[in-house]
């Protein structure tokens, strides 16, 4: 097996998720393909309207417009690759490919991440100093920020995804996941692992991270928040507030969801799959909603986009 290890390494994979289903794989198709296409529709009209409309330019509208940007592409990464898996069982991917689907994959993760710390940085300075808002949220400040985190994000992440590339994956190609994973593709190599799990560790460590700044800022903001006077302007606020934490909580919720069903083994394997999926897509899926219904100037475009997309139809 010694031999066999330093001679042979496969060069494709076969994902094989959710085959424990057996007949009933195909029908998975139905909510899967509902899903690319929902997530799909909502993020691009989310997109279009805060691109199309120039009262959307500020900050935080800029920062919904790219969390809908990921809510579009993230999907596309791995789902129509699935569903061609569950109807016509083609479930090879090539070693290069799986690695850019890694790589995309958890590259978005990163940058979701950071959205979410820009928006909680956002509010922080429209808050607790709103008479220098301007000041601190300003276009060099905020390509400064932008610039910073997105080298960050992208030296770690290529990091990762570049460990894996010299493992000898000798045992076995067999893939019981549905996209490239980094543990699932990881746990075949005949290597040493341990700088991928290091790798790994500090890529969630980053993450971590945002989630403890973004928890601390908001904890100050609630504070100063229901110090102040009540009014329009802090009902005003409370409302923004607890819209992104929303999208925070669903963010982060998944991802634990996902981190503990890959540490608790009891829990069966498809039920894995479906909670990685999950962390990808829950995100893309309610975003949308939230913020087409809880932001009262992106429903207004919203409606105003249907309503003269109608007319025109005549």
């Amino acid at each position: 097996m010694g031999d066999q290890s330093n001679n042979i390494s496969f060069n494709d994979f076969q994902l094989i998720g959710f085959t424990d289903l057996k007949g009933y794989r195909p029908l998975l198709f139905i909510p899967f393909c509902i899903i690319l296409i929902y997530t799909l529709f909502s993020n691009a009209i989310l997109m279009i309207v805060i691109a199309k409309h120039s009262k959307l330019h500020a900050p935080m509208y800029i920062l919904i417009g790219l969390i809908a940007t990921l809510g579009f592409f993230v999907p596309i990464y791995f789902i129509p690759r699935m569903l061609v898996s569950f109807l016509w069982d083609w479930n090879t991917i090539t070693r290069h490919e799986c690695l850019i689907q890694m790589f995309c994959l958890h590259f978005s993760g990163c940058f979701q991440s950071t959205i979410l710390l820009g928006m909680a940085v956002d509010r922080y300075f429209a808050i607790i100093y709103p008479l220098r808002y301007n000041d601190f949220v300003n276009l060099t400040n905020s390509l400064i920020f932008s610039a910073a985190f997105s080298i960050r994000n992208a030296v770690v992440i290529i990091a990762m995804v570049g460990l894996v590339v010299p493992l000898t994956f000798c045992r076995t190609n067999m893939i019981y996941h549905s996209f490239c994973e980094h543990t699932s593709v990881v746990n075949l190599a005949c290597n040493d692992i341990s700088k991928n799990y290091l790798a790994l560790t500090i890529a969630f460590g980053l993450t971590s991270a945002d989630c403890f700044v973004i928890f601390c800022s908001y904890v100050i903001i609630f504070v100063v928040i229901f110090r102040s006077p009540s009014g329009e302007s802090r009902h005003k606020a409370i409302h923004t507030c607890t819209t992104h934490l929303m999208t925070i909580a669903i963010a982060y919720i998944s991802v634990t969801a996902a981190f503990v069903g890959y540490r608790v083994a009891t829990i069966p394997r498809d039920i894995r799959i479906l909670t990685s999926a999950m962390y990808h897509l829950v995100p893309a899926i309610c975003n949308p909603v939230i913020y087409g219904l809880r932001t009262t100037e992106i429903r207004t475009q919203i409606v105003n986009f249907f309503k003269f997309n109608k007319v025109t139809t005549y």
